[in-house]
């Protein structure tokens, strides 16, 4: 079978959904691979790059679709090109919410649909998560344009001509862009603090090293987290005391990067004019959902804009075409992967399995019939736990009350094993002789200081397997050397066989401890 890449015809989109190195890959797997000429030269891959790895270059779009069994896209394709996809596969992004009439369209037709932005968000299939792999270009180009337009460096620096304190960036939303963005902004020196919706996404916020933004919200009533990856609708509740804690950061913010968006609808408005105007003049706003109609009030898609008191709102809504070769070589990869589960034979023949999740989620129209949406994937991802409640932290009163009860319990006890004791001994010695009781007395007190002896040992350079071993070895050899003066001739080999075996013991394991340490030193 045949794999056609045609040209993008979507106005300023620069990616393409075939590289050379993907090519030779899909060869290898028993396909022939064609390309429309010009496809890759805006992404950095010129005809003569495709010629050199063996792939045939087509100068008429038409001709490709006519030659071609299966056709990769970047953008869904226009009305035009759906004409020309009777019988034949189709994988890109096709987005089958929004284009509903395009989808109808492309299932008359007779053609295949697989669309790349419907690949189910589990665990397999995240070779293939397309949508991933633009928001992580996204998210890291947004901090790259906020900083062309930023006035001032990111980290801060102490000069001979004066100290320049390091920018403040904000990161509304911790998904795949958000992080990017985070990851970008935190490396470039500046400070970073970041807010979702997502109370367990905190930990890896503040692990990157940013700042978690936290409400004064009762977290256990409000979870944002919802199937597929993305966060859940806000209540009204939330949403006022979200507003509440931007407003009072907006002021000491100079760049806000906001990329809250759910799939299939409109983009939550989160950052509002009066936010805007309480921030300082030269700030930079980039909206990463401005393609749904902004996370900010004064976004304009495709744009630029400057606010009355200065602050720079971008709206552009082709972060990954300004990066078009790695988003290319990305974009291609998930491709490849896409047609090695549909080449199970790796015969170069697609076997289309609508029993696997993953081919299944992502089909929307298959042999006349639409697909979308698709049901439940049999394997679920693993669902985020929800964080443990957070434990309070007692008073000062309340800890007392707990240390003093503890210490009557530990004084009864001891009182109980004393009196034990005590009458243990009255006991034995009111049959005993006086020999048994004189070695009894001193065999009950060595048992007492070598366990208190081993006990209280520290750890902080050694096993403790290897200290408790060198506690008892140091009893050993103070009970050999009390021995080791006897009259006895059996008793003086025994204490100094006693003396050397425990001397070894404690040698051998000092110089262990010593080798151990040595490990994590640097030469």
């Amino acid at each position: 079978m045949k794999i056609g890449s045609p040209k993008e015809i979507h106005a300023g989109e620069a990616r393409v959904a075939m590289t050379p190195d993907s090519a030779i890959q899909l060869h290898r797997m028993g396909y022939e691979c064609v390309i429309e000429a010009g496809a890759g030269t805006a992404a950095g891959f010129p005809d003569e790059t495709y010629r050199e790895a063996g792939i045939e270059v087509i100068d008429s779009k038409e001709l490709l679709y006519a030659s071609a069994d299966i056709i990769v896209k970047v953008r869904p394709p226009e009305m035009t090109e759906v004409d020309w996809l009777s019988g034949k596969t189709l994988i890109s992004f096709f987005y089958p919410a929004q284009n509903k009439e395009l989808l109808e369209r492309a299932n008359d037709r007779g053609a295949n649909v697989i669309a790349m932005d419907m690949v189910p968000r589990i665990s397999r299939a995240q070779k293939m998560d397309a949508l991933s792999s633009m928001a992580n270009i996204a998210g890291y180009r947004a901090v790259i344009e906020a900083g062309t337009n930023f006035g001032r460096f990111f980290t801060g620096q102490v000069t001979a001509a004066g100290k320049v304190p390091p920018a403040k960036v904000l990161v509304i939303g911790a998904g795949v862009a958000g992080l990017a963005a985070i990851g970008t902004a935190t490396s470039l020196g500046a400070i970073t603090y970041a807010f979702d919706v997502r109370p367990e996404v905190a930990e890896q916020i503040e692990s990157m090293g940013a700042q978690f933004v936290y409400l004064d919200f009762d977290d256990q009533a409000e979870d944002g987290a919802a199937t597929g990856g993305y966060a859940a609708p806000s209540s009204p509740e939330f949403r006022e005391k979200q507003l509440a804690r931007f407003r009072e950061l907006a002021p000491e913010i100079d760049i806000v990067i906001t990329t809250a968006l759910i799939p299939g609808r409109d983009a939550p408005k989160l950052w509002l004019t009066d936010m805007v105007v309480a921030m300082k003049p030269g700030s930079v706003i980039v909206d990463l959902a401005a393609e749904r109609g902004g996370n900010c009030d004064l976004t304009v898609a495709d744009q630029r804009v400057v606010s009355d008191n200065g602050v720079i709102v971008i709206g552009y809504t082709d972060f990954p075409s300004r990066m078009a070769a790695q988003a290319s070589t990305l974009y291609a990869t998930n491709i490849r992967h896409m047609l090695t589960d549909l080449t199970p034979g790796k015969d170069g023949k697609l076997v289309h399995n609508m029993e696997d999740d993953v081919i299944r989620g992502a089909t929307v129209a298959y042999r006349g019939e639409i697909t979308y949406p698709p049901p439940p994937p049999k394997i679920r991802a693993i669902a985020a736990q929800k964080p443990k409640e957070k434990v309070r932290e007692p008073t000062p009163e309340e800890r007392r009350a707990k240390e003093a009860a503890a210490f009557k319990t530990q004084t009864k006890n001891q009182a109980f094993l004393l009196a034990g004791g005590t009458a243990f001994l009255l006991l034995v010695g009111a049959y005993a002789p006086a020999s048994f009781m004189s070695h009894f007395v001193v065999f009950m007190l060595a048992c007492f200081a070598g366990f208190q002896v081993i006990w209280n040992v520290s750890h902080s350079l050694h096993t403790p397997l290897m200290a408790v071993t060198n506690a008892v070895s140091g009893i050993v050899i103070l009970g050999a050397l009390l021995q080791i003066g006897s009259d006895h001739w059996l008793v003086v080999v025994l204490a100094a066989l006693s003396i050397l075996i425990a001397t070894i013991n404690i040698v051998g394991g000092f110089l262990v401890t010593r080798r151990m340490l040595a490990m994590f030193q640097k030469s």
